[in-house]
């Protein structure tokens, strides 16, 4: 690849957070449109969590054929032909009239997103070849991250409010073709400096293993964690990954070199990264609940309240990015989950009519900072930490990293939340039963806030208010234990992370034994 230099790799960087905007806001803009999608589509509980899901399942699963091939038939071929993909997925997606087509289109969606995301990440990495200049742009590929995640809300209930549903897809559409013409003109091509053949066996071996964990994951609260089908998925993805690591130690030219998780700089900055994402996807989950459910705002209106949320993480990434420069990722991303933690465990303290402009704003601004001060440099200290020939497949399991502690952050929080709600909500409504209440609309009444306020409803008017407050409790009481749990998980490997992360990134994945 020739080298790029002055303003041009900078025009580079501009056109790839092009495409991880795109890939990313995709992933949480659809939330604020399930109920329209429900009454549209007549879509019931389960098809709109797959609606939601089946977007992130072959997504999390095809990172590592994404990084893979790309590193083999060419980085930006790879992100050009996902490009025309998405777009053409999200064209039947906008046009879906039955849920059978959305979720086959949403299923397509990610598959396309797991070929974009790490082709963008290697390019970068490839791009801009000195500490300084890569570690600038690694602060701006992380604040379009974590401001798609945030500005996703926002979009789709500024769409749904002044448009039909497809419009959430169909904005997709224009922006993937700029972004395929500006790729085209500049963006270079790359591939492996090593020319090695497709690993059909790593393919299959890979992508069937982390769909398999994704998937208990995503099932494992509405199965329960202890059921028999969650221990068998748990069981086969132990199998499938450990054949996919023993079937990659064995070959020349491996899919992904696996010796790359025993250099503790990749290890644990793809740790610090994986419960980064945990921490915020479990927030989200939890804030938005509790903006339209607790407080009663619009769809639009709870996104644009975490709004300043997507401008702190624009503002304070790239200072992350500089500090770890001068610091090391070894005290600033310990020192980013220490002020995560903080966050959560201030919103664990939060009331249900807490100020926003005071806790509210507050924690979120913390939160933001410490989501900062992880994200890039755990990027940056990943991929230095790789050797040329490693790029794609390291970029690929950096992001499978990422995507799956976001997973596990909505999956696990989602069922410490739901233990605590359920029968909070139970203990409020059973001494109804009988005087009007049937056992049917109690066991509904558990499942969401929605269906508790509805059945409240029902109940004598001279009661709903005292009731609707236990809700209220019962809400707030699993959002606050949501929140420890994130803060704990946060603490934990803060300090594992300080323990095991070497005190200097070392230079190439030459260094792959721990040490």
């Amino acid at each position: 690849m020739p080298t790029i230099v002055g303003e041009r790799r900078w025009l580079v960087l501009f056109v790839l957070c092009i495409a991880v905007f795109l890939v990313v806001v995709d992933n949480t803009i659809v939330n604020v449109a399930l109920p329209t999608l429900s009454k549209d589509l007549h879509a019931s509980n389960s098809s709109l969590q797959w609606i939601v899901d089946g977007y992130s399942l072959p997504f999390a699963g095809l990172l590592l054929a994404g990084g893979g091939l790309s590193d083999r038939l060419g980085r930006k071929r790879v992100l050009q032909i996902a490009l025309v993909c998405f777009a053409l997925f999200s064209l039947l997606a906008a046009f879906s009239h039955n849920v059978q087509t959305l979720l086959t289109a949403r299923a397509l969606m990610g598959a396309a997103a797991a070929f974009i995301f790490p082709a963008t990440l290697s390019i970068l990495t490839v791009v801009f070849n000195d500490p300084r200049g890569r570690a600038k742009a690694f602060g701006i590929w992380g604040a379009t991250t974590g401001m798609a995640i945030a500005l996703g809300p926002i979009a789709g209930g500024a769409l749904i409010t002044h448009f039909w549903y497809g419009s959430i897809f169909l904005v997709n559409v224009p922006i993937a073709m700029v972004g395929l013409v500006a790729v085209n003109v500049v963006v270079p091509e790359s591939t492996s400096p090593q020319r090695l053949p497709v690993d059909y066996g790593g393919l299959i071996f890979g992508t069937a293993g982390i769909t398999t964990l994704t998937l208990a994951i995503i099932e494992g609260p509405s199965w329960g964690w202890r059921s028999s089908p969650t221990l068998v998925m748990f069981g086969a993805t132990v199998m499938l990954l450990t054949g996919f690591a023993r079937y990659e130690l064995a070959r020349s030219g491996p899919l992904l070199d696996v010796r790359i998780f025993m250099n503790r700089t990749f290890s644990a900055s793809a740790g610090a990264m994986a419960t980064n994402f945990f921490c915020l996807f479990g927030f989200i989950f939890l804030v938005t609940q509790y903006f339209q459910l607790v407080r009663g705002y619009s769809a639009l209106s709870a996104g644009v309240h975490t709004l300043p949320f997507a401008f702190a993480v624009m503002v304070t990434t790239p200072l992350a990015a500089s500090a770890a420069l001068r610091l090391g990722p070894r005290v600033v991303v310990p020192l980013g989950l220490a002020i995560t933690a903080g966050a959560l465990t201030w919103m664990s303290t939060l009331a249900a009519g807490a100020a926003y402009t005071g806790p509210i704003l507050g924690s979120m601004l913390t939160l933001a900072t410490g989501f900062s001060l992880v994200n890039a440099p755990s990027v940056a200290a990943t991929m230095e930490s790789l050797m040329p020939e490693q790029i794609g497949a390291g970029a690929a399991g950096n992001e499978t990293t990422r995507e799956l502690g976001g997973t596990m952050g909505v999956a696990i929080i989602g069922s410490v939340f739901a233990s605590l709600f359920g029968p909070g909500v139970q203990q409020a409504l059973r001494p109804f039963l009988g005087h009007g209440l049937t056992v049917a609309q109690l066991h509904a009444a558990q499942a969401s806030m929605q269906a508790a306020r509805a059945t409240v409803a029902h109940l004598p008017l001279a009661v709903q208010g005292s009731v609707d407050a236990r809700v209220t409790a019962a809400f707030m009481n699993g959002l606050h234990r949501g929140c420890l749990v994130a803060a704990s998980t946060a603490i934990v490997v803060a300090i594992a992370v300080y323990v095991y992360l070497p005190a200097h990134t070392p230079r190439g994945a030459h260094q792959l034994v721990p040490g």
